[in-house]
């Protein structure tokens, strides 16, 4: 790159610094039209039938919505009742591991799901989960 600015350039900018006219901001105007909608579903006191039904309707009321960021809240699974059952796995009894792992099983959930992660602990940490959908096409 040269040193060297052209009397031209330097007037045009010598204007610029002069005038009030602002530049558009395209980053705010990108951002705006972002609708980052997100919502959560909170397991605690569910049997693992009824948060498996409950998070398969939530997440595909979600999808239509067009929400695009989930908080799943399971719970760490530290007052399960699964150690009194020999014949309950301790692992997969509770929600923490039961419900990610029918939500990857369920073919039509994650044709609608672009990812999902572990939370941040101020959204229930190792206790949560997040699922980021896909957006609706609409046809």
């Amino acid at each position: 790159m040269t040193d060297n600015i052209s009397k031209k350039n330097k007037k045009d900018w010598e204007n610029f610094l002069s005038s009030s006219e602002k530049l558009h901001d395209k980053d705010l105007t990108a951002n705006s039209n972002k609708t980052n909608i997100s919502k959560s579903l909170d397991l605690h006191g569910f049997s693992l039938e009824e948060a498996n039904k409950k998070v398969e309707s939530f997440l595909n009321s979600c999808f239509d919505q067009g929400v695009s960021k989930v908080i799943i809240v399971t719970g760490k699974g530290l007052h399960s009742q699964n150690e009194k059952n020999p014949y309950t796995s301790k692992k997969f009894g509770i929600l923490k591991h039961s419900v990610p792992d029918f939500i990857k099983n369920n073919l039509e959930l994650m044709k609608k799901i672009k990812n999902i992660s572990g939370a941040d602990i101020d959204d229930g940490g190792t206790g949560a989960f997040y699922i980021f959908l896909k957006k609706k096409i609409i046809k």
